[in-house]
């Protein structure tokens, strides 16, 4: 009985001593600027290897090319990739950096800072620069409430509903 009870317990402390800690994965921040259309020095066309790389806390990817494409998301941080169509995706609730702070800003006050639009709908507004495409979406109150930004021009653009 000494025998089995000792044996018993060697087996225990055997399994307890092969737990290992395991660190929380964390991510840097997101830094986005607008206004070169970077995301921490990433363009909207970086492939999703090269993003969970670098942020490796997503909460989802995706590989459906019959919906979106390839995809990698950060719904707790309110930014999603769209590595499959080339966009970038910030919606409110974004926790990182704008380097221009377009979230909740008024559709009128947006001139000084990014020109005339070249495309415009009641609920969105479609810009030209210089690394592709930034389009805007408001609210009700006209408030800027989703940013996506793209390496393509208005013509080839291709965003998901």
């Amino acid at each position: 009985m000494k025998k089995i009870c000792f044996l018993f317990a060697f087996l225990c402390l055997a399994a307890v001593s092969m737990a290992q800690l395991k660190a929380t994965v964390t991510c840097p921040p997101f830094e986005v600027d607008i206004l070169d259309g970077k995301v921490n020095g990433f363009k909207a066309n970086t492939i999703a290897g090269q993003i969970k790389g670098k942020w490796p806390c997503f909460s989802s990817t995706t590989t459906d090319t019959a919906k979106c494409g390839e995809g990698v998301f950060y719904k707790d941080k309110g930014i999603s990739f769209y590595t499959g169509r080339d966009y970038i995706e910030i919606k409110e609730g974004f926790k990182g950096k704008l380097s221009v702070p377009l979230l909740g800003a008024a559709r009128g006050s947006l001139f000084k800072t990014l020109g005339n639009p070249k495309m415009k709908d009641a609920s969105w507004d479609a810009y030209q620069t210089s690394y592709g495409t930034l389009v805007l979406h408001y609210n009700k109150a006209n408030k800027v409430r989703l940013i996506q930004f793209s390496t393509n021009g208005t013509e080839t653009l291709q965003l998901c509903e």
